[in-house]
Formats: C-alpha cells, sequence, structure tokens
C-alpha cells in the first residue's frame, strides 16, 4: 500500500462490519487505529447465538461480492482463502407459494431459466435478457453510486462519472422496480420473485427505483456465495486480520461524546476522558451519531425527511427434524404482495399475510444443529419501532407464520420447534443502535434516494467520517465495505 500516513491517529466508533472495513484500511496506511465497540464482541449487526448444539447466524445471512471482503486481506498480502474460505451455493434461493408452485433459483442461469420456464410458461430467454440488464445496469452504477462519493463535486467530472452519464436513459430512476419488472414479465410469480430484491435494502418495490435490479445480477451473476464457517466467521476472520495488523479494540467502551473544537472533529470523550485524534470515522447509526454523540449539532435537513427501512420479526427455532424439500435459503411468498408493503410503510403494522424467509445454515455448516435437526432462522419483514404495541402484534404474526409453514410444508412445525428465541425491532434497536431497528438506515423508496442518505463527509466537520449502512452507499455487507473504503480515499486525499 502507497501514501502511507504514519504518525497519525484514528478512531473507529463501532465494530460493524463497515467499522472493521474502515480499521483495516487505515492500518493499511500506517495509521494507528483505535476501534471502540459498546458491546462485548466484533460484528454489528452481524452476530450469532449458540444454544443447546445449536448455532445461529443471527444477522445478514446471504454473501454476494466476496471480492470486497477478500481485498481487505490483500492490502496485507495474505491470500483471504487460507483465512477465510467460501464456497457458492448451486441454489441461491427456494420459492414456495401456496397454491404448491416451486421454483428453485438455480445458479446456474440457463437452469434458472429453464426452471422458470417450466414452471410458468414465461419463455427463458426473458429470464436471460433481464439478467443482462441487471449486468448492464450494475456496470453503469457502481462506480458511481456504490464505490464513489455522491456528495463530492469534483467526483462528477472524473471519467467513471461522466461515461455513466451519457447512459442514465437506461437506469429507470423513475420507474419503480415493480413498474419495470411487470412490463418485462407478465407472469405475476415471476414479477413477485424479482420484486423481493427491494427487501435487500428494506424498501418497497412498489416504491423503489428500478435501478435497483441490480440486485439481481449479484445473486444471480456474480453469484450467491457462503462461508464455509457461517456468516459471523466474516466478522472473525476480519478481526482476526486487523489484530495481526496492530489494531486496537476497545469492547464494552462506548463513546461518549465526539469532541469539536470550531466544527474540527478532535477528540473523543470515553470513560469520561477527553482522547485526542487525526481523523475520526463513525460506523454508528447516523441518526443515533447526531442525537448521542453531537448534541449540540442539527442533523441534516435530509436526514429528518428520509423514510426509515423496515425492520424484521425473527424468530430462532431448534428444529428436532430435518426437512429434505428445503434449501438453505427459503421464501414462502404472500398472495398479497402489495399489502405487505402498505403495511411495512403505510400504516406501520404486520400483515396477516407475511412473505416468510426461512435460513437454514445446518444446510451447509456441519455442526451448525445436531444431527438429525435443523437451526430455522424464520424472518418476516416489519416496520421500524414507532411505538407501537410489539407484544400484540408479534403474538399474531407468529400465528401467521406458522400458518404458512404448515400450509406450503404440509406439516404442524410447532410440534418439532425444541425452543425459540426472538428479536424484534425493539431488541434490533437495543442491541445495534439502529434508529427504531431500521435494518438499512433509510429506505431506498424514492428516486433520489440515493442522494439523500447522509454522505460519508461533512465539509462542515474537518476530520469526521462516516460509514455504515445508515450512510452511503447503503445497509448490506457489500455497501458497507463499498462505504468503508470510500473513506479511506477521502483521507488519503484530505
Amino acid at each position: 500500500m502507497t501514501d502511507k500516513q504514519k504518525g497519525t491517529n484514528a478512531a473507529v466508533i463501532g465494530a460493524g462490519i463497515a467499522g472493521l472495513g474502515s480499521a483495516l484500511r487505515l492500518a493499511a496506511r500506517g495509521i494507528d487505529t483505535t476501534v471502540f465497540e459498546q458491546g462485548p464482541t466484533p460484528g454489528g449487526k452481524i452476530a450469532q447465538l449458540h444454544h443447546k448444539g445449536f448455532r445461529f447466524d443471527t444477522g445478514p445471512s446471504l454473501f454476494t461480492l466476496p471480492d470486497m471482503v477478500n481485498e481487505l486481506f490483500e492490502l496485507f498480502d495474505e491470500n483471504p482463502r487460507e483465512h477465510f474460505p467460501y464456497k457458492r451455493l448451486p441454489i441461491s434461493c427456494k420459492y414456495f407459494w401456496d397454491d404448491g408452485t416451486i421454483i428453485n433459483a438455480w445458479q446456474d442461469t440457463e437452469k434458472f431459466a429453464g426452471e422458470i420456464e417450466e414452471v410458468t410458461g414465461v419463455n427463458g430467454q426473458h429470464i436471460y435478457s433481464f439478467l443482462e440488464k441487471s449486468r448492464r445496469l450494475y456496470e453503469i452504477t457502481a462506480d458511481v453510486f456504490m464505490f464513489s462519493s455522491l456528495h463530492k463535486p469534483g467526483n462528477y467530472f472524473k471519467p467513471t462519472f461522466r461515461r455513466s452519464y451519457l447512459y442514465m436513459n437506461e437506469l429507470d430512476a423513475f420507474t419503480s422496480m415493480h413498474q419495470r419488472n411487470k412490463r418485462w414479465f407478465s407472469h405475476p410469480k415471476v414479477i413477485q420473485l424479482f420484486d423481493r430484491y427491494a427487501t435487500y435494502n428494506g424498501s418497497s418495490p412498489y416504491l423503489a427505483p428500478a435501478t435497483l435490479n441490480i440486485i439481481a445480477h449479484l445473486e444471480h451473476n456474480t453469484g450467491a456465495y457462503f462461508p464455509n464457517k457461517g456468516m459471523y466467521s466474516i466478522v472473525e476472520s476480519l478481526y482476526q486480520l486487523a489484530l495481526r495488523q496492530g489494531v486496537q479494540f476497545q469492547f464494552n467502551t462506548p463513546v461518549q461524546e465526539i469532541i469539536l473544537e470550531k466544527k474540527r472533529a478532535t477528540a473523543l470523550q470515553v470513560n469520561n476522558e477527553t482522547l485526542p485524534f487525526d481523523h475520526i470515522i463513525s460506523n454508528m447509526d447516523v441518526w443515533n451519531l447526531y442525537r448521542k454523540l453531537l448534541p449540540d449539532e442539527k442533523p441534516p435537513a435530509q436526514l429528518s425527511k428520509s423514510q426509515r427501512s423496515s425492520s424484521a420479526l425473527i424468530f430462532y427455532w431448534g428444529i428436532d427434524t430435518t426437512f429434505s424439500q428445503l434449501e438453505m435459503h427459503n421464501i414462502l411468498f404472500a398472495n398479497d404482495y402489495k399489502q405487505e408493503f402498505d403495511h411495512l410503510f403505510g400504516s406501520k403494522t404486520i400483515t396477516p399475510d407475511p412473505t416468510v424467509y426461512i435460513f437454514i445454515s445446518s444446510k451447509v455448516v456441519e455442526g451448525d444443529a445436531p444431527e438429525g435437526q435443523e437451526n430455522w432462522y424464520v424472518m418476516i419483514n416489519v416496520p421500524e419501532n414507532t411505538g407501537q404495541d410489539w407484544d400484540e402484534m408479534v403474538q399474531e404474526a407468529r400465528r401467521h407464520i406458522i400458518a404458512r409453514i404448515n400450509k406450503v410444508l404440509e406439516t404442524n412445525i410447532e410440534q418439532y420447534i425444541l425452543f425459540e428465541h426472538m428479536a424484534d425491532p425493539r431488541t434490533i434497536e437495543s442491541q445495534t443502535a439502529s434508529a427504531g431497528g431500521a435494518l438499512y438506515g433509510s429506505s431506498s423508496n424514492n428516486p433520489f434516494a440515493a442522494f439523500l442518505r447522509h454522505p460519508n463527509f461533512k465539509r462542515k466537520y474537518k476530520n469526521l467520517f462516516f460509514t455504515g449502512g445508515s450512510v452511503h452507499p447503503g445497509g448490506g455487507i457489500p455497501l458497507c465495505l463499498a462505504s468503508a473504503k470510500i473513506v479511506e480515499e477521502e483521507i488519503k486525499d484530505g
């Protein structure tokens, strides 16, 4: 790594995936880096749960763009596959409907297109063409929207930005994902399958721009992967890499305040001590950052105008049998998909007809469940916490989830549940400091959502930078690591 900045130091607030990525990138530049984490372990939303011989990944469950992780090892000339082995999944997801329809999302595009044609009658060539369109969208937008700051005027004169201007008409930014998918396909189940990708950043396909169809490219063209030891091994491997590179970690150590002197971030207040730093990088949810660590600063206007993303209701079940008809990732679709999002972003309630996601890592990770049993992560999308009666809503939602599982799988799932743990927007908010329990910060329910996200730096605050899912470019592991990369460039250029 060139452009070493030895003799300077930096603080990273939060040991989530973007905080780890930032710490490693700073360490590679010779910057003495300390990470302050309010919890006892690294990872943020990427966490795990052990109970009675079962292990559950409790955060993100799909792994795409593995090169974003590999690159962090390569900064230090380490072979990522030696420290972080992973594999490509043969099926990224298995889709079920109440009427008995089943579609396997094969990673082999020919098999995937063939299965959709066989099940729905949709010409397989339409699937090829759609995925090629998604690839094209990614090629046009990635350098601009994922790996560069949208809030730095000078970037708009770079060749990558200028080149993208020529193809902006292809982005369908003012067409919703659902509208675009409906034009592309005639079969409602195929439309629903591709509409689902809006939920990957906590948004509604009926409101989010069609540009988000790039997610289909990431899952189907570049591939869906899974770490050999589960999702938490991403955190563990990066944490160990950081330790090898001299990064210091302070766990169970919440930051009390960011000290500003004439709008310059100069220090952190930690354990009632003032600790000076040359650079401060926040991996904290940006809504809570202003409220708790910058209490005298007014949050940006666009932040207060942004609609927060959805949250989740998750049950972790030890299941005393195995279901051969299920894959690692499974979706049991709602009958009325639009109603689900009307509840999420309209009335802020939970639909009685929820789409149910079942993630079973023991299908791939040996030892995640005892022999003859499975570890079920059962999730539905729910609204952020705005003070609803969650106790009542959760119990009603659980009944609807059980009913859908029993109907689709023709079983009585409750007889197999050995134990249950649960997460809802309240616990997600308290454990991860995510405002309202929103999983991705702001939603993308607006054609200008990318520009309304909080930037990775603010010119009014010198030496202060922002990473993580609540800022540009957004939530999810690849985007959080991209935010760390953007911040590194800003520090280098600063």
